[in-house]
């Protein structure tokens, strides 16, 4: 039975404190509210990460950056109770109707519903099943634990009485942005409308990252099949993790790095122009699946395939089974087995996708979405 919230609401606060990919993937409920609540203005209220993804997101009006102390993952964090009431003070002066708090299945909505309860915000709405006493007016018992995030989010507003008429993920790059692109592709050696592929190949997690060496013999053997340009992409902070792949960039003018030259809507522009992109499951892969550009994803066992795999993009998804997975760790304490797949089936399932009209043999996984 739907809990339904007012018809009518100001100013609404939705809450994901997660990473890049997270608050991409909440793009289809933001649109959601934005098409029911067309005069409300709707702030986003994100982690330094997520917030990158805000300028893609034509839907909010505000972002709100905030490094939470319940998202911290590392035990130095240190104590600062001042900080904490200083968002208190924060949320108070935005004057809220309604907070809506989207978390992953393992995530607890209770700490960021305490904190908006302190900022006498009226309307706290999120999934748990736990009980957190009143700290949720709107307390939603979650669907199932395996389901894809998209669909986690947009079960929340269902359940809120809102209706959700398009689930797709949807981004949007401005004129300026696509500019940016064109301008650092020309500086890469692209010509506009030359096909390129994309090698993403950072995440989070090492236990999510599938080993740079092989990724190397990926690279370098679809640019001699196919004779078209590789771009690596990627964060600056990851380009000591990519030594084989950048070694590669000096001996094959075909291997082009932009790891640590764009931004994420930089990154979103290049990936939207890309003919392949290849990665971990990390946020490329979603950045790809917003303009449905094709993708072979190494997919580890730390979470279920259901859980974040891509729908709208035509995909092969490449993981071996193990009894550990999913295991939920940022770091595998053994030998990776789930990442285990040798760089010719990679090379054999992105040459699949590439050449896909002439009827190519292919063995391995294929997820297809209309």
């Amino acid at each position: 039975m739907s809990i339904k919230i007012p018809a009518q609401l100001n100013r609404i606060l939705a809450i994901r404190l997660d990473n890049i990919g997270d608050v991409v993937m909440l793009s289809p409920a933001l649109q959601t509210l934005r098409e029911t609540y067309p005069s409300a203005r709707i702030t986003l209220m994100a982690s330094p990460a997520g917030s990158q993804v805000y300028p893609l997101l034509p839907w909010v009006d505000d972002l709100l950056t905030w490094r939470s102390i319940w998202q911290e993952i590392s035990l130095g964090a240190g104590m600062d109770p001042s900080r904490e009431r200083d968002l208190v003070s924060l949320l108070q002066l935005c004057k809220f109707d309604a907070a809506l708090i989207f978390t992953s299945f393992s995530q607890s909505p209770y700490p960021p519903a305490y904190v908006c309860f302190l900022a006498g915000i009226p309307i706290r709405a999120s999934q748990s099943r736990e009980f957190g006493g009143g700290l949720l007016t709107h307390w939603i018992k979650p669907e199932n634990d395996t389901g894809h995030q998209v669909d986690r989010n947009l079960y929340l507003l269902e359940q809120l009485g809102i209706p959700v008429r398009d689930r797709r993920i949807r981004l949007s790059i401005s004129k300026r942005v696509e500019q940016n692109v064109d301008e650092i592709l020309s500086r890469a050696g692209i010509l506009p409308q030359s096909p390129f592929m994309v090698l993403a190949p950072g995440a989070s997690c090492s236990a999510r990252r599938y080993p740079p060496h092989r990724f190397e013999e990926v690279a370098e053997t679809l640019v001699s099949c196919t004779q078209t340009p590789m771009i690596l992409v990627g964060s600056r902070g990851e380009m000591s993790q990519f030594k084989p792949l950048l070694d590669l960039t000096r001996r094959n003018r075909q291997v082009i790095s932009l790891i640590g030259q764009t931004s994420v809507q930089e990154l979103a522009g290049v990936i939207a122009r890309s003919r392949l992109v290849i990665c971990n499951n990390s946020a490329p892969l979603h950045l790809a699946e917003a303009f449905e550009r094709p993708l072979v994803v190494l997919y580890s066992g730390t979470e279920y395939l259901s859980q974040w795999e891509p729908r709208a993009s035509t995909a092969v998804l490449l993981q071996q089974k193990t009894d550990c997975s999913p295991c939920y760790r940022f770091e595998c304490p053994t030998q990776q087995e789930c990442l285990d797949i040798p760089a010719e089936n990679v090379v054999e399932a992105a040459l699949h996708l590439i050449y896909k009209d002439r009827d190519r043999e292919f063995s391995g996984r294929e997820t297809e979405v209309e």
